[in-house]
């Protein structure tokens, strides 16, 4: 049962990584509506000072969530590799859990269709 755990681990990592995405949108959003707030009122060289640090902060952005991506789609690729081999090496196991899940969710679906 070795894939199992493989599994279960890459998709708590590519959920943190999402939350961590999130996050780093949310705080770039909160950044930048900040220094919009400020620079209205600017001129001269505050304005050119405060039309850096947007640059600035879309540029440490646009890195941080480029890394956070392709971090999120290597754990990803794991955990898929990982559910692949074992469902190659334990196929019955595999139906059951399939075939769980789709119970569970066809009660599910009647219970809210009442």
């Amino acid at each position: 049962m070795r894939h199992a755990g493989d599994v279960s681990s890459s998709v708590k990592a590519v959920g943190d990584s999402s939350t961590a995405l999130g996050n780093e949108f949310r705080n770039f959003v909160s950044d930048i509506e900040d220094l919009v707030k400020s620079s209205t009122s600017l001129t001269g060289d505050e304005l050119a000072k405060a039309k850096e640090q947007i640059k600035s902060r879309i540029a440490e952005a646009k890195q941080t969530l480029g890394a956070t991506g392709e971090t999120v789609l290597a754990r990803a690729r794991r955990g898929v590799a990982a559910t692949n081999d074992y469902v190659n090496e334990e196929p019955w196991k595999a139906i059951g859990m399939g075939a769980a899940l789709g119970f569970v969710a066809g009660v599910l679906v009647a219970r809210s269709a009442r």
